[in-house]
């Protein structure tokens, strides 16, 4: 764990749950003004000797998730990265291609993210349970050994990994999570999230969403951030999000929304049921999320038993604000 983390362990009676989480970063606020600083992945990762391999592996009938594998021929163990908005997987590749050095990485798009496929609402309803189905047949049809793998989720992959750790408790040995709305707390969503959740102002605000594309992708990871703590996004990150947007019948808005629809009903689910996670969780939140408040991580720990890291001067996406600080975490799940 760096120096710049500070660490508050919450030793309480650890409940067996379920854990849905949901995540929250979208962009509806005016675009913010000045200049990127420093990138911070460049000051933290070097070049390693491997290679980020991408294909596409089938689901069903219905999903092909394309994917990237950075693998090890002697693996400690397996990371998997689930991404969050309006991501795709290229947002954990500089990670991967570090943490490749001991253990086998794999990150793929969700449905309607990246080059995923993108099937009709009749056929996929992108809630965050069938993501978590998404998810367990992902790791069977991978061939991942459950028994030696850490999954580190933010945003919307939360919400997935912990849904599904609540029906299968060894689908891994231990979750990473931070920055998403487990439970239904308006009051720690930012504004323009909460007008996504069913409603009539739910297909407005997702118009909105469409229309303001390139405000999103240009300043979502800095809004609420000062200047001093802004940070440069990977420019192939960038350019994927920006090709990817508008793949396939949906927009990458239009799948976040739609994920949105059943987001109450899903916390509501994951709340009710905390006494049946039973899996290690690690919570790690950045202190400045303009999109959900670290409150929320803090309530989260403090139900469910677990060790909570809050990140001073780190927004909503800690992994690439501080690439480094995702690296020291993954590496403490496997000690």
């Amino acid at each position: 764990m760096s120096n710049s983390s500070e660490k508050i362990k919450i030793r309480r009676r650890c409940h067996r749950g379920v854990a849905i989480a949901i995540a929250a970063a979208t962009a509806l606020a005016a675009p913010v003004s000045g200049s990127f600083g420093t990138p911070a992945h460049g000051q933290t990762l070097s070049a390693q000797e491997h290679k980020a391999d991408v294909s596409f592996l089938e689901i069903d009938k219905d999903i092909t998730l394309r994917r990237m594998v950075v693998r090890n021929a002697n693996p400690k163990g397996t990371v998997l990265f689930l991404h969050g908005f309006p991501e795709t997987m290229y947002a954990w590749k500089d990670i991967a291609l570090i943490l490749a050095g001991d253990y086998e990485v794999h990150a793929f798009d969700w449905p309607g993210f990246g080059l995923s496929s993108r099937p009709t609402v009749d056929r996929f309803s992108y809630a965050p349970r069938d993501f978590a189905r998404v998810l367990n047949d992902y790791i069977r049809k991978a061939g991942i050994e459950t028994s030696k793998l850490t999954i580190y989720a933010t945003d919307i992959g939360a919400l997935p990994a912990l849904l599904l750790a609540q029906e299968k408790p060894g689908i891994a040995t231990s979750i990473i999570v931070g920055d998403f709305a487990p439970f239904d707390r308006p009051q720690y969503m930012y504004e323009s999230l909460q007008s996504l959740k069913a409603g009539p102002s739910m297909d407005q605000a997702r118009d909105h969403l469409n229309k303001n594309r390139d405000d999103i992708l240009e300043n979502a990871f800095r809004r609420g951030l000062p200047k001093e703590a802004q940070f440069d996004v990977p420019r192939e990150l960038k350019d994927d999000m920006s090709r990817a947007w508008g793949h396939g019948a949906k927009t990458t808005a239009d799948a976040f929304s739609h994920y949105y629809e059943h987001f109450t009903r899903d916390q509501n689910h994951f709340e009710s049921n905390l006494e049946r996670l039973a899996i290690s969780v690690k919570v790690v939140w950045g202190e400045k999320d303009l999109y959900i408040k670290k409150e929320m991580g803090i309530e989260l720990a403090d139900k469910i038993g677990a060790e909570l890291t809050l990140l001073p001067g780190i927004g909503h996406y800690p992994h690439l604000q501080n690439p480094k600080q995702t690296i020291d975490e993954v590496r403490a799940a496997f000690r």
